[in-house]
């Protein structure tokens, strides 16, 4: 899944309502009125967000009744919406085999949830099935388990029918391309009363979910009686990638550093370890031997494996299941704790394959797994 796109007529009405409570906003701060240090700091952190080109700041959709529906969770059980009044609801539409944003989106809701300490037990996680053609209870159920969210949300899914009437419900576009899902990423903040207050489109860069977390948290506190603080805060300005131009250094697993950019050539496959859920993560791994051994007998470009910890469930998920390989693997797994190595590196999937010149210059890129012998080919081609 690589292409997103959006019902843009009614996000662009939302957008304009939005920047119109923008302008409003301004306008009173222009007259003098006095606010609290805390009114500044939101405002400030506002602002930081509405600048940053890889966050949706959100668009307000009025508090207008959110169209109630009645889905199956992975746990099989009947759950509908509107049995979560009195809670706000975070609303994910999340494709079941997603191995591109609909992670991104995950781990984000789990942040905005985790930020606002007890008072997310007020709050209600929620996916809605994207994908129409993986919409059994065992596909839900498994990407909650790789996902370390199965006790954390409702994962929801149906008949082909049933879903297709709540993506419209919601203006979720879902299309098959080129066998791949493409479908909206969007994130419906729902207050107490079931009224649709925000939507938030998740946006295709690994070191801002935190940040899209904290958004997220801010507007539903905002929602909870005595508006509660969150119990941490971070910069919500731009966060620059490190590309291989640049030089950064990264831990490995299980122990020590390696650093990465220009000075040599090098072949660097993106990875995390929930792909197990829709490949054989440890076979593909495992296979990547066969590369390395080529690499050193024709003198090309070495191979390291980059771990996107930013996506996944835990640290100690990535170290237990690298843990099994018992060394087997003979090239260096890093781990990219922030997200600034995919985003340099302009990773769009899960895995990502990059070449790179000794002068930090993408040479070639590859979206998915490929055999030792083609990723030989590539690297000779490139070379």
């Amino acid at each position: 899944m690589l292409l997103f796109y959006y019902a843009a007529s009614s996000l662009a009405a939302r957008r304009r309502r939005l920047a119109a409570l923008l302008l409003a906003a301004a306008a009173l701060a222009a007259t003098g009125c006095s606010a609290a240090s805390a009114g500044n700091a939101a405002g400030s952190q506002q602002s930081a967000a509405a600048a940053n080109p890889d966050l949706d700041p959100g668009s307000s959709l009025g508090g207008s009744t959110a169209p109630n529906f009645t889905l199956t969770d992975q746990y099989g059980r009947a759950v509908s919406l509107s049995s979560f009044r009195g809670k706000v609801v975070i609303l994910a539409f999340t494709d079941s085999e997603c191995t591109t944003v609909c992670p991104l989106t995950t781990q984000s809701m789990l942040a905005a949830k985790d930020l606002l300490g007890k008072a997310g037990d007020q709050v209600q996680l929620l996916g809605v099935d994207a994908n129409p053609q993986a919409t059994a209870v065992s596909d839900v159920l498994s990407y909650s388990q790789a996902h370390g969210m199965v006790n954390h949300w409702d994962f929801l899914t149906g008949s082909p029918s049933q879903l297709k009437a709540v993506w419209g419900a919601y203006h979720i576009a879902v299309q098959i391309m080129a066998g791949q899902i493409d479908h909206t990423p969007a994130v419906y903040i729902i207050d107490t009363r079931g009224r649709e207050q925000k939507i938030y489109l998740t946006q295709m860069n690994y070191a801002s979910i935190t940040q899209a977390g904290e958004v997220m948290a801010a507007e539903v506190s905002s929602l909870l009686p005595g508006h509660p603080a969150l119990e941490r805060t971070q910069s919500l300005a731009h966060i620059a990638g490190d590309g291989p131009a640049s030089t950064a250094t990264v831990p490995v697993l299980p122990s020590g550093s390696l650093t990465l950019g220009p000075g040599k050539p090098r072949l660097t496959v993106f990875f995390a370890t929930w792909l197990a859920q829709t490949s054989d993560l440890t076979s593909e791994l495992t296979g990547l031997n066969q590369y390395v051994q080529a690499a050193r007998a024709d003198s090309l470009p070495g191979l390291v494996a980059v771990d996107e910890e930013s996506s996944e469930p835990s640290m100690s998920a990535v170290t237990s299941y690298l843990a099994s390989f018992h060394g087997s693997l003979t090239y260096p797994v890093a781990v990219d704790e922030t997200g600034q190595l995919a985003d340099g590196y302009g990773v769009q999937d899960q895995p990502w394959f990059v070449l790179t010149s000794a002068a930090g210059t993408i040479l070639w890129k590859h979206d998915g797994w490929l055999p030792p012998d083609q990723l030989i080919t590539a690297a000779r081609s490139a070379g």
